[in-house]
């Protein structure tokens, strides 16, 4: 799938789907217990510091696009000795967590399409880094997608 020259489309995509976890009504007066909700908390807060340390780790390489800056250098340092794409996993996390917090059943319901979506968009970033960079297949080899030791 291609939404536009350098992915544009994606980052839209990306967006909106957040923006939707974050307004999703909740359509019933049913709340989940506390341990529950603190996972969500939990969760919530994990991804903020993913994200955040992602984000200073990339440094001038960061763009929302999937394709990446001319002048990009792949990062495998960090972070990203762990996962490939850890802002998506930020993200997914922050999502969850947010859907979980909030006991809204819409919310988790886009979070699982916002994964799905950012694992689609992750594909086709990898598919540009590839081009890219010829030791991208090497790291992807060794370093799952978004979860150190699972996927």
């Amino acid at each position: 799938m291609n939404l536009g020259k350098r992915g544009e489309g994606y980052v839209v995509i990306q967006f909106v789907l957040l923006a939707l976890t974050f307004i999703a009504p909740r359509f019933d007066n049913y709340r989940f217990n506390m341990l529950t909700r603190g996972l969500g908390l939990f969760l919530l807060l994990m991804g903020l510091v993913i994200a955040i340390v992602s984000i200073m780790k990339l440094g001038q390489n960061l763009t929302a696009l999937p394709h990446p800056k001319d002048n990009a250098q792949l990062v495998r340092t960090g972070i990203y000795a762990l996962v490939r794409h850890p802002i998506y996993s930020a993200l997914i996390f922050i999502s969850f967590g947010w859907a979980i917090w909030n006991s809204s059943l819409v919310a988790l319901s886009v979070s699982v399409v916002l994964g799905i979506f950012l694992d689609l968009k992750s594909r086709r970033e990898e598919h540009y880094l590839q081009q890219m960079f010829p030791d991208y297949a090497s790291y992807k080899k060794r370093v799952k997608k978004f979860i150190p030791f699972g996927y």
